[in-house]
């Protein structure tokens, strides 16, 4: 089989790339349907992107890779190309757009594109012994139906990270990589939860509460929810991706800092109260009663002087938790790190000593925040690497 572009992956990157890298474009992919990660994002609505991308919001190695592919191909055409096929959408909190009706529709989308420019997309396949050749690459494709050997002038791995390893995630690119001498970083699961090995939290799974939560010198304000197995939430998931084992955690519980006056207050009019039914106004019953066994809460408001009231809202607003671990790749958003990006042209993604040897989306070392960050690099990386192609 000769085809100008084989694209291994058939993910948001992959079907991305492929509707726009023009000519002959084979896709390749195990599984039995393309966008099973877009399908089951956002709830089932697909945050498909972010109204303030911007490369701030993006970790990585080098913080400047990810500007020229960002800059060129922005959340506004992703959402310009989603308005001219009619899907509906809405903004929800943090500039994070959903579907109204489905992820599917994301997924119809780029499968409607890639059928118009003729791509050959095999399922259920796999690709194998790839190398370089004078002319491209070659390598074994097996599909139900055959098995071939195939010559492509140009070789696109979109083939993702280690994260959700039950939808078929495997370290294929990073293999890849490697075997073509590409260096890489190291790489963990991210946007995952805490977990803690004494399941502290358990007695109060399912509460949930707005926080910020600091890891590696990184704080988000957001909700935080406590679980069987430790914390997740937004705020969580975010700082995961700044946090490195054996690190502490720390958690205001009061962000918008008005406890101490608010206590102080009612300690004037309601002094006979106890300080756990007036906390109990500031966050939720459960969380109060957990907190109670590890500080000392007793005693009514008249009985606590504003000392012991400002050094509570101290503790109450540095709260310091030392995780155990996380839940790691098995529920990761994301994978953190991947190929270098030293080692990629920032323009096209293409490796700068493999000619025509092109990484993108998440397999790169470039991860975005949580709320449809991730979704616009895999748009922006797979439309550096259309453009480089179509040249």
């Amino acid at each position: 089989m000769q085809v100008d572009t084989a694209i291994i992956g058939a993910g948001a990157a992959g079907m991305m790339c492929a509707a726009h890298a023009g000519g002959q474009v084979l896709v390749v992919d195990h599984a039995k349907a393309p966008g099973e990660k877009i399908r089951i994002s956002g709830g089932g609505r697909c945050n498909f992107t972010n109204l303030h991308c911007a490369p701030d919001r993006f970790i990585s190695g080098n913080p400047h890779f990810a500007k020229s592919a960002l800059a060129r191909y922005t959340q506004w055409n992703f959402i310009d190309l989603v308005d001219r096929h009619g899907i509906p959408w809405h903004e929800k909190t943090l500039g994070q757009l959903f579907c109204d009706h489905s992820a599917r529709d994301i997924v119809n989308m780029l499968r409607c594109m890639m059928a118009e420019a003729g791509v050959d997309l095999r399922l259920q396949s796999s690709a194998r012994n790839f190398a370089k050749t004078s002319e491209g690459f070659t390598f074994d494709l097996q599909t139900p139906e055959q098995s071939c050997k195939v010559n492509a002038r140009n070789l696109i791995i979109a083939s993702g990270g280690k994260s959700i390893p039950k939808m078929g995630a495997t370290g294929l690119a990073y293999d890849i990589a490697a075997q073509f001498g590409l260096p890489m970083t190291e790489t963990r699961a991210a946007l995952v939860p805490f977990t803690f090995t004494d399941k502290r939290f358990a007695s109060i799974s399912g509460v949930s509460t707005p926080v910020t939560v600091t890891a590696g010198g990184t704080s988000f304000d957001e909700a935080m929810l406590f679980t069987h197995r430790g914390l997740s939430g937004p705020a969580v998931l975010q700082a995961s991706s700044y946090w490195q084992e054996g690190e502490a955690v720390e958690v205001n519980l009061l962000p918008d800092g008005k406890l101490f006056d608010a206590l102080r207050d009612q300690r004037q009019i309601s002094g006979r109260r106890n300080l756990t039914t007036e906390l109990a106004h500031h966050l939720p019953a459960r969380l109060v009663d957990h907190l109670s066994t590890q500080m000392d809460l007793s005693g009514n408001l008249a009985d606590w002087s504003d000392a012991r009231l400002q050094t509570l809202t101290e503790d109450l607003q540095r709260w310091v938790l030392h995780p155990s671990g996380t839940e790691g790749y098995r529920t990761a958003e994301v994978t953190l790190g991947g190929v270098d990006t030293d080692a990629l042209n920032a323009r096209s993604m293409e490796a700068r000593a493999v000619p025509g040897l092109y990484f993108i989306g998440e397999a790169v070392d470039v991860t975005g925040w949580l709320g449809g960050y991730n979704f616009q690099w895999a748009w922006s990386s797979a439309m550096a690497a259309a453009e480089a192609i179509r040249g």
